[in-house]
């Protein structure tokens, strides 16, 4: 059995967010040793499934879905429709990356002189690029 303790350090999870992924469902404690919370050696692969699960962009009850008391239980069409918006931001960050890389490069007086610089700013403008959005028009007015 492992403290609470040593599960944090093991896993470099904060002990706070153990207690709070416990209180969502997402890992089960095995019992007490005084105040402290113990937990089977398993719960290190658990939690390990958990980090990867929210490295991808998994939400938490997206996670919580995918647990079981027998192991992870992932839907492959789940794992393919998030590869699909990690593609999606991918190209969002592509756009944004080469058009700061111009900006910095760009012989424009100023960046509002520059034709570039101006098609990414009506891009931004109008929602056609935007990280957070999950959609990406590209700057020629095509879906990149």
């Amino acid at each position: 059995m492992l403290e609470i303790s040593d599960v944090a350090k093991q896993s470099g999870i904060p002990a706070s967010t153990l207690r709070y992924y416990e209180e969502r469902g997402l890992i089960r404690s095995a019992g007490r040793r005084g105040l402290r919370r113990l937990f089977e050696p398993d719960v290190l692969e658990r939690l390990g499934l958990i980090s990867l699960g929210r490295a991808a962009g998994f939400t938490l009850e997206e996670i919580a879905a995918m647990m079981s008391e027998e192991g992870p239980r992932i839907e492959r069409t789940a794992l393919v429709s998030k590869a699909e918006e990690l593609d999606e931001k991918i190209r969002q960050l592509t756009i944004m990356r080469d058009g700061l890389r111009h900006a910095a490069n760009c012989r424009a007086p100023s960046h509002m002189e520059c034709p570039h610089f101006r098609r990414i700013l009506r891009a931004a403008m109008t929602g056609r690029i935007s990280v957070g959005s999950g959609r990406s028009t590209g700057l020629n007015g095509r879906n990149d």
